[in-house]
């Protein structure tokens, strides 16, 4: 209940006003029944700014710091995301990340939209990273497509240490849904998720237009690269 009140007359409402997002490809959100929509990370307001331009409600996999934070900000941001909920993921290894992957399944299993950023956690200088393939196993498990989705703009209103977003427009795109139905059974085979995973970041990168590292993102964070990183041109729409 809560989360519609956020949506719908307390949050979504002033979001709107401000930040006025253009959508693009809101016909390839399905009208029931599960999907995964996994886009890139830009900012923090990505997690407002998305779920404000959809019908449906969805369900994000948020990490499990946003709901263990100090101090009465920490509290109340844990007691936001527990009230629009929002699912705390712990990223800190693999018994972690089954457990995250489980959770996303549950959300599936209703029939319900899961979102997911498959870099893992915000970029840090708007460039899209490698994805994690638990995004790939969910879709194989659950058997569901996939729809792409682009953030554009909301690095700019709200980089990393940027603690009020700046007012500007913003643009969220939602691609054609990814159909891995090909796949079925296979999500144990690690050449099959790496390749699934991969076809979901290009098609994210095809909307965005972003420039594309082959890193993660948290390991280019622990320790700054030294020289180029890898990475595939840029695309531009």
């Amino acid at each position: 209940m809560f989360y519609y009140v956020l949506k719908y007359v307390l949050l979504g409402p002033v979001l709107r006003l401000l930040f006025r997002p253009r959508t693009e490809g809101l016909e390839h959100i399905p009208d029931s029944g599960a999907a995964i929509i996994a886009g890139n990370h830009l900012s923090f307001s990505d997690h407002f700014l998305m779920p404000v331009v959809l019908k449906r409600r969805i369900t994000f996999l948020a990490k499990q710091e946003y709901f263990t934070g100090p101090g009465i900000k920490g509290r109340l941001t844990a007691a936001f995301f527990r009230s629009a909920g929002q699912i705390p993921v712990d990223r800190s290894g693999k018994e972690a990340g089954r457990a995250a992957i489980r959770e996303g399944l549950g959300v599936l299993d209703k029939g319900e939209l899961l979102g997911i950023y498959p870099e893992g956690t915000r970029s840090h200088d708007g460039r899209l990273y490698k994805g994690k393939v638990g995004v790939a196993v969910m879709a194989l498990k659950a058997g569901v497509p996939v729809i792409p989705c682009a953030m554009v703009g909301t690095f700019e209103i709200q980089p990393p240490g940027q603690v009020v977003p700046r007012i500007k427009r913003v643009t969220i795109r939602f691609g054609e849904p990814l159909d891995f139905s090909r796949f079925a059974g296979m999500e144990n085979q690690k050449a099959v998720i790496r390749a699934v995973t991969d076809e979901i970041m290009y098609s994210i990168l095809s909307l965005s237009g972003q420039e594309y590292v082959d890193e993660y993102a948290a390991t280019v964070k622990a320790a700054p690269a030294t020289g180029q990183s890898g990475k595939f041109p840029r695309l531009r729409r």
